[in-house]
């Protein structure tokens, strides 16, 4: 099979979706597949590379040609609309490549479905988080969870988010985006059953024939490297409480602090990730800070926890960091509603807690305190849920969706 995977991002820029696209792309190679990669252009990353067998493009469009216009002023993000530049280099990289399908996740999308009108080559759309229904991709409003997309309450949002110009332009592109989406998507992918029901609520709707499915992120299995012993050497010598990712609001970085500070006896506290805008300006003494850690020192840093905390604020999609510390034998505190509800079995392998509740992520915190013996125990148990989400596992779902939706373009359209 030759696939072509489109993505807004991809490694060397550091994020979990990217790295999801980069292991899906290698996941595939491996399996015998032909495999191109179409992600935004990049100041000082090639316009085409190669990553081992896997040929990478990296798609200029016009507004990379305006500096001030992507909110990011280190990484260019695409447009929520079509791009025309880019719908231009799509078409000659379709052309040339010759895919059986391609498989599309973020802004890029809506330039990407552009380039695929008048073809019969099948789009599959991935929803890693909420940016085709949700301009600021969190699915956030005033702080609280959203109920949906209502272009008040969204123009309030963008332009509060990315000001006035690109707030308006950001709404109008996932608004009037949809139609599009849906006309040239044949199949819908979400990494979670939360993802899937706003996709399906906010995009897909009941009357469309765009089939859909949920099938994970993945770790992979690949023997770690040794980690840093600098690093490790700099952590508490007993168990703590970790958590692991960017230090966001929407991660809830200011409620864990906030909860860390009511609970008695406590352990310290390992934060690992990296630093945002909005990340706080300082850290409690028992606290143990380390910024941009490399992933298999990550993993090692998990094996000397006492449990792992993921306080989100926002709907997570997925948070491959919960499956991650669930495979070094922890239990982890998650949130709801959100993707943790497809890893976290409450009670069993860890404990949910309502988004944004203080009061339940403190009583969580102190329970596994308290009581070690039910965080080992959740931890066991985590460990064999963990299993669900190895690449072998995944793949082979991947690699089923991809066959499935190649054997029903070549029924509707016979070559």
């Amino acid at each position: 099979m030759r696939l072509l995977l489109v993505t807004d991002a991809y490694p060397p820029l550091i994020g979990g979706a990217n790295r999801s696209a980069q292991l899906l792309a290698k996941g595939m190679t491996d399996r015998g597949h032909v495999v191109s990669v179409a992600t935004a252009w990049q100041a000082g990353l090639p316009s085409i590379e190669e990553d081992g067998r896997i040929k990478i493009h990296r798609v200029r469009d016009l507004t990379s040609r305006i500096p001030w216009i992507s909110a990011d002023p280190y990484v260019h993000i695409p447009p929520p609309f079509p791009d025309p530049e880019a719908v231009w280099r799509f078409k000659r990289i379709v052309r040339s490549f010759r895919p059986d399908i391609v498989h599309s996740y973020g802004w890029l999308s809506y330039s990407c479905a552009a380039a695929l009108l008048g073809s019969h080559v099948p789009l599959l759309l991935s929803a890693r988080d909420y940016g085709n229904v949700c301009a600021v991709r969190t699915l956030m409003h005033n702080g609280s969870i959203c109920e949906g997309p209502q272009l008040g309450k969204c123009l309030s949002c963008s332009t509060r988010f990315y000001g006035a110009p690109k707030g308006v332009v950001a709404v109008a592109g996932v608004f009037t985006g949809r139609a599009l989406l849906r006309r040239k998507t044949r199949r819908l992918h979400s990494v979670s059953g939360y993802v899937q029901q706003v996709m399906h609520r906010h995009l897909v709707g009941s009357r469309s024939k765009i089939a859909e499915v949920v099938i994970p992120n993945f770790r992979p299995e690949a023997e770690p490297a040794p980690p840093d012993q600098s690093i490790l050497n700099c952590l508490p010598s007993q168990p703590f409480i970790l958590y692991v990712g960017a230090f966001r609001q929407v991660k809830g970085i200011d409620l864990l602090l906030s909860a860390y500070a009511r609970l008695t006896d406590r352990p310290p506290m390992v934060l690992v990730g990296t630093r945002a805008p909005d990340s706080p300006s300082s850290y409690p003494n028992e606290v143990t800070v380390l910024f941009d850690v490399p992933r298999d020192t990550v993993m090692a840093i998990w094996d000397r926890a006492l449990y792992g905390v993921a306080p989100s604020r926002w709907p997570e999609p997925l948070g491959n960091v919960v499956h991650e510390g669930m495979s070094r034998g922890k239990a982890i505190i998650g949130t709801r509603p959100g993707g943790h509800e497809d890893m976290i079995a409450n009670e069993k392998t860890g404990l949910l807690v309502p988004a944004g509740d203080e009061d339940a992520l403190v009583a969580a915190m102190q329970r596994l305190i308290n009581d070690p013996a039910d965080a080992i125990a959740m931890g066991k148990n985590a460990f064999v849920r963990s299993r669900l989400f190895t690449s072998d596992i995944v793949m082979s779902q991947y690699e089923e969706l991809y066959e499935t939706t190649k054997r029903r373009q070549t029924h509707e359209f016979p070559r």
